[in-house]
């Protein structure tokens, strides 16, 4: 390919991009991966540069674009003013810019939410979006029921700066081919998400319930923090979620988890015979997002006020169902992977000013500092994903 030639592939990617954003549609590297399979005549250097300049115009633009040409023009123009010169040139270049040419701007974020991060920020804006938009490490985490850290040597591996059972790699590497992971002793979590359990306690003999379980990530760090010694209910509505954290259970040698598929709107009914009976409930409750921009830029595009309502209103009502699962002296934890303070302090001050019955409790904190109640982990300080992380106890 020509270098106008990959322009003009990355723009009619970017297309494709920004529809499925505003429509709800694939991923970004679904819908690249889909271009390109339709397109076996594009070597892997022209992919990979192409793949390259897509995912630097996604990081650039905040604002969901009205179109692939518009936002990789303002992106040439804030940060590769050669590219601008390969519009016009013949062949499968793009066409030629016009005078008065709508573009985009390069931000951090959509505009209506530039002032909720910098509610998070405030003078720090700036350097925790340079973090936000930077490339994420890979980490894992040994599964300790099989290894311990020191068992694992893989070649460019690093201990995470806070999380004892983690590894931070900076180059690629394809972990599900590695003996290390079809052994169970490795699996792939971001330090802030092992962080995130830390500040459960999990212990052996515990009844605890991970009540938006996934694929079950934190599952399975909750069943090694209980040395698979306990009662673990994994509860979700979704299906093919429950059904891949088969395998991984067989892997990492997990014996105690219940896995319960939940009826969505009747999830209460599906919970009945645990009222009361949890140490532990994590609520790893479905949020913006916004803390794993490093992993997923285009999840700018597709987050929108009404979006945004729906999540806190998901989160909140997690809440109230969780409250009555916990026994007396018990703990809830609750996590989202957004910096947005609608969907971390707000909705868990709301839960305790109506919930007389719990009060904070300090979490264990795996950061140096002071005993707290919460932890707000960025990028730019930790240097893991974003997460809010806050415990409360029910009283006795």
């Amino acid at each position: 390919m020509t270098p106008g030639a990959r322009v003009k592939a990355a723009i009619d990617c970017l297309d494709l991009i920004a529809a499925a954003a505003r429509e709800g549609g694939a991923a970004a590297d679904t819908v690249t991966a889909r271009y390109f399979a339709t397109r076996r005549f594009v070597g892997s250097k022209d992919r990979r540069a192409v793949r390259d300049l897509i995912f630097a115009v996604v990081r650039t633009i905040g604002d969901c674009p009205a179109n692939g040409r518009g936002a990789l023009i303002g992106y040439a123009r804030a940060n590769d003013p050669d590219l601008l010169a390969l519009f016009g040139t013949g062949g499968h270049a793009p066409a030629a810019i016009e005078a008065r040419e709508p573009t985009s701007t390069p931000s951090l974020a959509p505009t209506w939410l530039l002032a909720k991060l910098a509610a998070r920020f405030g003078d720090d804006m700036p350097r925790q979006a340079v973090a936000l938009l930077g490339r994420a490490p890979l980490d894992l985490r040994v599964n300790t029921l099989k290894a311990t850290r020191d068992d694992i040597v893989i070649a460019g591996a690093e201990p995470t700066r806070f999380a004892p059972d983690g590894l931070r790699l900076t180059e690629p590497l394809d972990v599900e081919a590695s003996d290390a992971f079809r052994s169970g002793l490795i699996e792939i979590q971001d330090e802030g998400s092992q962080i995130a359990v830390a500040a459960c306690e999990a212990k052996a003999g515990m009844t605890v319930v991970d009540l938006c379980a996934g694929a079950g990530g934190k599952t399975l760090a909750l069943a090694a923090g209980m040395a698979d010694d306990g009662r673990l209910i994994a509860t979700d509505t979704d299906r093919g979620r429950l059904q891949r954290m088969g395998p991984r259970l067989e892997r990492a040698g997990v014996t105690i988890v219940d896995r319960r598929l939940l009826d969505p709107g009747r999830e209460a009914e599906g919970l009945a015979d645990l009222a009361g009976v949890a140490d532990l409930v994590l609520i790893d409750a479905p949020c913006s997002g916004t803390g794993t921009w490093r992993r997923n830029p285009e999840a700018r595009w597709r987050l929108t006020p009404t979006r945004l309502a729906r999540l806190v209103e998901a989160q909140t009502r997690l809440l109230d169902l969780a409250a009555p699962l916990v026994r007396p002296g018990g703990s809830l934890v609750y996590v989202v992977c957004s910096l947005l303070p609608d969907e971390g302090d707000a909705p868990l001050n709301a839960f305790v000013a109506k919930n007389p019955a719990f009060t904070r409790q300090p979490l264990r904190n795996l950061l140096p500092g002071p005993v707290v109640n919460q932890l707000v982990l960025t990028p730019g300080d930790q240097g893991c994903d974003g997460f809010y992380i806050a415990r409360v106890m029910r009283g006795c």
